[in-house]
């Protein structure tokens, strides 16, 4: 009777509905998104909020309540506290919420303030409804979606030498700038390096090079650590700096 109620409760837990918070300061946005993600089965929209304060406010209201958002839909321009603020402070507070990037803004600088943020993805408002769909997916999973024009401006902007992120990724040993395209990294790294930076996730990766998740994780871990980068994105933006992607 144990192991029945046991594997039930992993059978509602694999299945849970992938909680997104909707956070933008135009209310017909708001509503569109929030009846997008309503017809769509596996998703469940937990709240919305005008601008990166009430953000904050929302999910820690939703933590009392024991149910944190695992992906946050984050506009950039908004009143009171803007995209990039809050996505600073929910790393910082709540780092298993997972924020993806929505915004009419494909501006290079835009760009990098929201990633070097702690964004996930980035993906533009005039996206159709299953990239946007594909995006909340694959974030909840653990991949970094980037749609290609937007990955261009932020490897144009890595690229440049006299900015602080390229200063910043110098110096040390180790670092992504010091490493001669990856020579540090072993095959099987740069293979999964590839991955990475086409978005997908670590099961998906494990089940196309037929080896588990944990592997996968343990090479990504790896991969971090030899690269001196902070996440996933980071991984994903280095791999197509250096033609891995």
């Amino acid at each position: 009777m144990t192991t029945g109620t046991s594997e039930h409760s992993e059978q509602q837990e694999t299945a849970r509905a992938i909680r997104v918070l909707i956070v933008d300061d135009q209310m017909l946005l708001r509503q569109s998104f929030q009846r997008l993600l309503d017809l769509e089965s596996g998703i469940a929209v937990v709240g919305v909020a005008g601008n990166g304060e009430e953000a904050l406010t929302r999910i820690a209201e939703l933590e009392r309540g024991g149910a944190l958002p695992d992906v946050v839909l984050m506009d950039i321009r908004m009143p009171v506290m803007d995209g990039v603020q809050a996505t600073e402070q929910i790393g910082e507070r709540w780092p298993d919420v997972r924020v993806l990037i929505l915004t009419t803004f494909d501006d290079q600088e835009y760009v990098f303030r929201g990633i070097r943020a702690g964004a996930k993805g980035y993906l533009l408002k005039d996206s159709s409804a299953a990239e946007l769909l594909d995006a909340i997916r694959v974030v909840y999973a653990g991949g970094s979606p980037l749609q290609p024009s937007v990955a261009a401006k932020l490897v144009a902007h890595l690229a440049q030498p006299d900015t602080s992120a390229t200063a910043q990724r110098s110096g040390a040993s180790g670092s992504a700038a010091a490493l001669p395209v990856g020579e540090e990294l072993t095959d099987r790294e740069r293979e999964i390096l590839g991955y990475i930076a086409r978005g997908a996730s670590n099961r998906e990766i494990g089940e196309a090079l037929f080896i588990t998740e944990g592997t996968v994780k343990n090479h990504v871990s790896n991969i971090l650590g030899k690269l001196a980068l902070r996440d996933r994105t980071q991984a994903a933006l280095w791999a197509r700096e250096h033609g891995l992607g």
